[in-house]
């Protein structure tokens, strides 16, 4: 038996799940590495016979799509053949990994229409939802949402990015009310003061008679109790479906003991860094980026900027393309669509131009429909410089890309020095 199957064997855990962008789903991927629990991760739905051989030498199976993004229809289309190619693996659990700050609406990344698919998909057991991540400053109490930001806690409908987000703005803290609008099905909620015990959670979730309820939690003790009892519920011939955050993942994974990460030097190089997103946390690094002598530019399809861009990669200095405020989208009918292009575009130039071997893509979103376009396969993870900042590393038939350094970077994640970090390798570490 070779080290990776033996440590699957001895964790004995088995998770499937489908994130609905990438950074998210290289969350996931984190959260189980840091106890022991190795995974792959695929980017977008591939060939059943290559989730099957993953599985056999790893415990945990990832799909990173983009349902974030989509409406409806366009969702179903791309999240049932992902669910339904996990169901069939038979995983004990299977996640639906979404935002740790519920991002969804009606008609945008909807999660009532990823209930539905699921009961189709997985039959009518109740779905459980936890999207407190405390390690993230993410927390629920008696059903409502709460966010930090800049160091302060606020309501999810209060806090300052999710209130004002331009997809998917959050007006309501109550997440039982928020997911209710997204799908007739009945939506409930199981309070904390309930978890007297991880049988007593798991029979309260089993006997319930709403399709999904949503679960609080407030601290590292909550999510055990809940992973414990989720554990309970899964069986392989009837897997355990789930929605949820990273911390939905921390509380699958804290039942094995942390594993230490072990140091390696950075790459030598400059980085190149696009942003897709219009997060202040990312204005905030990108500003900082300057301070520390990057060329920041803002993003543009026209191939000009791809010459500068090489230009200055090639004489050792970083740079960081921005798509906020760029006069290039002004007016665009698919702002997301441009910038994803733009950004596909200056990037494949900067790696078959040998100019860089480290991207850093800013936008859960962007980073989704990016990681596709430049023929990535998979990733594993390189390294974690942060608490919930992760490097990866590209597998592709393209040897432009293959091997290359990637942070794929949510709007809210990240200290304002980010980018500055990641090109001196400050804090790296590796599994």
């Amino acid at each position: 038996m070779s080290e990776q199957s033996a440590t699957v064997a001895s964790i004995g855990l088995s998770v499937g799940y489908y994130g609905d962008d990438v950074t998210g789903s290289v969350d996931v991927l984190l959260q189980f590495a840091r106890h022991g629990v190795r995974g792959r991760l695929f980017i977008g739905t591939p060939p059943r016979a290559a989730l099957r051989e993953a599985s056999e030498t790893s415990a945990v199976i990832g799909i990173a799509g983009i349902a974030r993004s989509l409406a409806p229809d366009p969702l179903d289309a791309e999240v049932r053949p992902a669910l339904e190619a996990l169901h069939d693996l038979q995983p004990g659990i299977v996640q639906y990994k979404a935002c740790s700050t519920a991002d969804s609406s009606p008609s945008v990344g909807s999660l009532g229409r990823v209930i539905e698919i699921a009961r189709d998909v997985f039959g009518e057991r109740t779905v459980p939802v936890l999207f407190a991540q405390p390690d993230f400053g993410r927390y629920t109490v008696f059903g409502h949402h709460f966010a930090a930001e800049g160091g302060v806690v606020h309501r999810l409908d209060r806090q300052p990015t999710m209130s004002q987000h331009p997809s998917t703005p959050m007006d309501d803290s109550d997440l039982v009310a928020h997911l209710s609008r997204q799908t007739r099905l009945p939506v409930g909620g199981l309070p904390l003061t309930g978890y007297g015990s991880a049988d007593d959670l798991a029979a309260a979730i089993d006997s319930s008679t709403d399709t999904a309820v949503v679960l609080d939690a407030l601290d590292d003790a909550h999510l055990a109790l809940i992973g414990e009892a989720m554990t309970q519920l899964a069986t392989e011939r009837h897997p355990l479906f789930a929605i949820g955050s990273g911390g939905l993942s921390r509380a699958l994974a804290l039942g094995h003991a942390p594993v230490p990460l072990s140091a390696e030097p950075a790459p030598p190089g400059p980085v190149l860094a696009i942003s897709g997103s219009r997060s202040p946390q990312t204005r905030r690094q990108l500003d900082a980026a300057a301070a520390a002598g990057w060329a920041v530019l803002p993003l543009s399809p026209d191939p000009a900027l791809h010459t500068r861009v090489i230009g200055s990669l090639r004489e050792g200095r970083s740079v960081a393309l921005s798509s906020a405020d760029a006069p290039a989208f002004a007016g665009a009918t698919d702002v997301l669509a441009d910038i994803a292009a733009a950004t596909t575009a200056v990037a494949r130039a900067a790696l078959a131009a040998g100019a860089t071997a480290r991207l850093i893509i800013c936008g859960g979103d962007t980073s989704s429909r990016v990681v596709r376009t430049l023929g990535i396969a998979s990733v594993s993870i390189a390294a974690n410089p942060g608490t919930n900042v992760v490097v990866l590393r590209a597998h592709s038939d393209d040897a432009a890309v293959d091997g290359v350094e990637l942070l794929l970077k949510g709007g809210q994640v990240g200290d304002d020095d980010l980018f500055e970090s990641i090109r001196v390798g400050n804090g790296r570490l590796v599994g």
